[in-house]
């Protein structure tokens, strides 16, 4: 897909509606030739390969949705070594996500866009690791979201206030040339997939 140098903000927004209909029918075949279980299973192996966290460094993961690549056997080895685990909860439009405390087997709560989040009560937590999920990604760092750019705000969010490494999830096959963007949005530090760890962008 070519893309002008200076795009308008009309422009930038129609190459993001038809890239994310092709990568979302993309990541739909993904998921049926892959496998998104076997694929997260494969990728918390990368994933602690290439990298170990601090310990007790808090984590944020997410509950998948129909094609999404799963990333819950990795926060599943995460726990088990310790490291507390957050699930985002949407809490308004145009706002930051927040994150409530996950322990396998917590009975989660429906959330806004159908998202299962933790119950009410759980602790709010501030990750300074966020596992994200797209539906396409290129080696600058760039992510294809889905509109909302509630990771856009929540990175922006946590680097003014002393850092976040955000590490993007995804079916190796998710990869693209170029991934439109605006100034506003957050780049990727490292993408996660079955096959590689990949340090990416220039944070």
């Amino acid at each position: 897909m070519t893309h002008p140098d200076n795009p308008t903000p009309e422009q930038l927004v129609e190459a993001k509606r038809a890239l994310r209909a092709l990568a979302t029918e993309r990541r739909r075949q993904l998921a049926l030739e892959v496998g998104p279980e076997a694929a997260g299973i494969a990728a918390a192996e990368q994933f602690f390969t290439a990298y170990k966290p601090k310990s007790g460094t808090v984590i944020s993961g997410y509950w998948p949705l129909e094609d999404e690549f799963d990333p819950r056997p990795l926060m599943q080895r995460l726990v088990e070594r310790g490291y507390p685990i957050g699930l985002p909860v949407v809490i308004g439009r145009d706002q930051p996500l927040q994150f409530r405390d996950w322990r396998p087997g917590i009975a989660l709560v429906p959330g806004p866009f159908r998202v299962p989040t933790p119950p009410p009560d759980a602790a709010l937590l501030e990750p300074r690791i966020l596992l994200v999920p797209m539906l396409a990604f290129d080696r600058e760092g760039y992510r294809l979201g889905y509109g909302g750019g509630f990771y856009d705000r929540t990175l922006e969010r946590l680097r003014a206030r002393g850092g976040a490494l955000a590490v993007g999830t995804a079916f190796d096959g998710q990869e693209v040339t170029h991934v439109p963007h605006a100034d506003f949005d957050q780049p990727l530090d490292w993408i996660v997939t079955e096959r590689r760890a990949l340090r990416v962008g220039a944070n």
